[in-house]
């Protein structure tokens, strides 16, 4: 963590939602003038496209059937503490782009699930922002946790999760439903051990709930609305939160506990605004005055 160079990670599973977020704190970057520098999770990666199928096969016949992109082994974890860090020093670090598909190949000339180059920040910033799979591990010798002045969890039900997953794979990537459920089978293990600790970690999480029925996530025909879902949103310190003041402006609010506030479905983006603004403004303010 550091007073000078703030790093805020917002970290979910596949199909959790957590680019949705990314574009809220983007509008606040935009809003408050701030000078943002973004990494993704998928840039960190150990293999591409290609070197990770060979690897899933090998693992497969080894006996391995849990080896995912969710597998901390899968992914070039102990670098990405590394650019945290540094950056926390100094304001300076690295990343790439995985190019995830031909729209993106074209602009970036690069096949698609292959790297860009590793290349440096550009100077200047006021904060470093990460979104992805991994941006709150603290496992073994790697604590990602430690150097992360914001933590973010995006934590729908699962079976919430799993909806829009099977609905974006579908539509964006072509699988096949049964495509889909052999890739969450696979990553259920890491999903357990490496992605859900995470959420101990954080500072803030958001878990929104259907009140649909979504008994069965791999026939379900329509992902549910906000307007069919409540937000749970839970404060590991809940000290310096004024409740009263976010019940009276997100209508149709409650306290379920005393460190966590529910609110309808389609309010999640003004709950975002109210909550994290403050925080951003002072995390930045504080890293002008050091």
């Amino acid at each position: 963590m550091s007073r000078k160079h703030p790093i805020i990670s917002v970290t979910g599973s596949s199909g959790s939602g957590t680019t949705t977020i990314k574009h809220t704190f983007d509008h606040i970057f935009r809003r408050e003038g701030i000078n943002a520098v973004s990494i993704e999770g998928d840039a960190f990666h150990r293999y591409d496209r290609a070197a990770m199928q060979a690897e899933l096969a090998r693992r497969t016949e080894m006996g391995d059937h849990t080896f995912s992109h969710f597998s901390l082994d899968a992914n070039e974890l102990a670098r990405l503490e590394q650019v945290f860090r540094r950056y926390g020093e100094s304001g300076a670090g690295e990343t790439r782009h995985y190019v995830h598909d031909d729209h993106e190949a074209q602009q970036l000339g690069r096949p698609a699930g292959t790297f860009t180059d590793w290349a440096e920040f550009a100077p200047g910033s006021d904060l470093l922002f990460y979104e992805g799979l991994h941006g709150a591990v603290k496992c073994g010798d790697i604590d990602i946790a430690g150097q992360a002045d914001l933590k973010i969890g995006v934590v729908p039900v699962i079976n919430l999760e799993w909806i829009q997953k099977i609905h974006r794979d579908r539509a964006s990537r072509g699988y096949s439903t049964e495509a889909v459920t052999d890739v969450i089978l696979r990553r259920m293990h890491a999903y357990v051990h490496a992605i859900c600790p995470q959420f101990t970690e954080t500072d803030i999480n958001f878990q929104r709930v259907p009140v649909v029925d979504t008994s069965d996530p791999f026939v379900a025909r329509w992902i549910p609305t906000p307007d069919e879902s409540l937000v749970v949103i839970r404060f590991r310190n809940p000290r310096g939160i004024d409740f009263p003041y976010l019940i009276s402006m997100l209508q149709g609010s409650w306290m379920s506990r005393a460190n966590s506030i529910v609110i309808p479905g389609p309010k999640l983006d003004l709950a975002m605004q109210l909550i994290l603004t403050p925080i951003i403004l002072r995390l930045v303010g504080e890293s002008k005055r050091a």
